[in-house]
């Protein structure tokens, strides 16, 4: 019993060994108090920012952006990917363009969306959907290629719609893949997202590090990037979570 709960705490050690290192090195002074904030200093930022509405307001409007540019993305991959896994012709004529495409960094073209789109919602969501979009294509093209051959050959004598096809034989069977896409393309689009809003945004967690920086408000800045990255760790933790639940089948390596 002692050595399972130990277990369960100990994903606790490494952040509490860098909080107390982080703590040590600030407080010793070795470095100036502009640079190096040291955590307790943090905390009080995030207990001001709480307080008067201004993280919650940046932060309902970076997961807003999230959940429609994530949405758009992961739907219209699953669909594209699914379709060039069963067609051929989809195949030959799209693949060759879509394996160029998803070689292109998403932060890459964040000067190409804003000359085109402006620095408003539309491109911020856009640059979501893009870094969403690849990843759940090819896990749900790499999926459904993975389907036995079989399974299509029952569903062909059957005589199944392209409906029923999609909804009762190729997503569940490659579902696994699929979740695994979607997990990954969540990740990337966050920081694609924060990444977005560092450079063009009157709002959002991005936003908030990139002002707090320029007012050399450090304690702000840090206070942005640990929500972000719990907010990063939230969101796997909580796709790794769905996979163990869907897939309890599956046997574990």
């Amino acid at each position: 019993m002692l050595t399972l709960s130990f277990n369960r705490l100990s994903w606790l050690i490494s952040p509490f060994v860098v909080l107390l290192a982080w703590a040590l090195v600030a407080n010793a002074g070795w470095f100036p108090t502009q640079l190096l904030v040291p955590p307790q200093h943090v905390y009080e930022a995030f207990v001001e920012l709480l307080g008067s509405g201004e993280l919650r307001e940046h932060l309902q409007n970076s997961l807003s952006r999230l959940a429609i540019g994530f949405s758009i993305g992961a739907l219209g991959g699953l669909l594209f990917g699914t379709a060039m896994a069963l067609s051929k012709n989809v195949e030959a004529y799209c693949a060759p363009l879509f394996h160029t495409l998803r070689q292109i960094p998403s932060i890459a073209l964040i000067p190409m969306f804003i000359l085109f789109f402006g620095v408003e919602e539309t491109f911020k969501i856009l640059i979501v959907t893009k870094a969403a979009f690849f990843p759940v294509a090819l896990a749900a093209s790499e999926g459904v290629k993975g389907i036995p051959r079989s399974y299509f050959d029952v569903a062909s004598v059957y005589r199944l719609p392209l409906s029923s096809l999609l909804k009762d034989v190729a997503f569940p069977a490659a579902a696994p893949p699929i979740v695994t896409g979607l997990r990954i393309s969540l990740s990337r689009a966050w920081m694609v997202l924060v990444a977005a809003e560092l450079l063009a945004a009157d709002s959002g967690l991005g936003q908030m590090i990139e002002m707090s920086r320029q007012m050399m408000r450090i304690d702000v800045v840090m206070v942005g990037v640990l929500v972000t990255g719990l907010i990063g760790f939230t969101l796997d933790y909580g796709f790794r979570l769905l996979e163990k639940r869907l897939f309890r089948w599956k046997p574990r390596s």
